[in-house]
């Protein structure tokens, strides 16, 4: 029941993506430096795990509101052990994502749309300078319950399974080997020509 409350509240089910998107997306991260990953909407939980065991020197972040998906992706990592994995139920919208580095993301278009504006406000130094490390996420948590606020949003990568950003150019795309052909995009943020015009 929870996970059709959250679906009718924030427009997409928790759906996890296919073995062959993980694995894309997992690749497309291996080269973007060693600051912390985010993942929003981390649902059950997959790729937010295989992230945080691949780069177990790398912050992983996941932002789940579902509740049984977070509690199973929760448990999961208490299991694994996986210090470097922290957990959030609650909606990456009102999330303080100042400390990001990567945004991994399989959201819908309009959940696109969103990202793409909260991308374009002011940069993270200029908000929450006294947030910028993953060290102070525990102490500057904002619950779901917290009117819309965040600290900036200025990561230097954003990878998408599926849907694009809709006003910026992807610095790369990979087409799976699947009956669709569908697209994984890696945006490189501090390009200074990745806009559509």
């Amino acid at each position: 029941m929870t996970i059709v409350w959250t679906t009718i509240r924030v427009g997409i089910s928790p759906m996890p993506s296919s073995t062959k998107a993980y694995r894309a997306m997992i690749k497309l991260t291996e080269h973007t430096g060693d600051g912390p990953i985010y993942d929003l909407g981390s649902g059950w939980g997959s790729l937010v795990i295989r992230m945080a065991t691949k780069f177990p020197k790398r912050q992983v972040v996941g932002y789940e509101l579902s509740l049984l998906p977070y509690l199973v992706s929760l448990s999961v990592k208490r299991l694994m052990r996986l210090d470097n994995l922290n957990l959030y139920r609650q909606d990456f919208m009102k999330a303080d994502l100042s400390g990001a580095s990567v945004l991994l993301c399989y959201l819908y278009p309009d959940g696109m749309s969103k990202l793409d504006l909260l991308i374009d406000t002011q940069s993270k130094k200029d908000l929450c300078t006294s947030t910028s490390s993953l060290s102070k996420v525990n102490s500057k948590h904002l619950f779901s319950d917290t009117p819309h606020f965040h600290c900036g949003c200025n990561p230097d990568f954003v990878i998408s399974n599926n849907f694009a950003l809709p006003s910026r150019k992807a610095e790369k795309e990979v087409r799976l080997d699947d009956l669709y052909r569908s697209p994984i995009f890696r945006y490189k943020l501090d390009q200074s020509v990745n806009r559509i015009s």
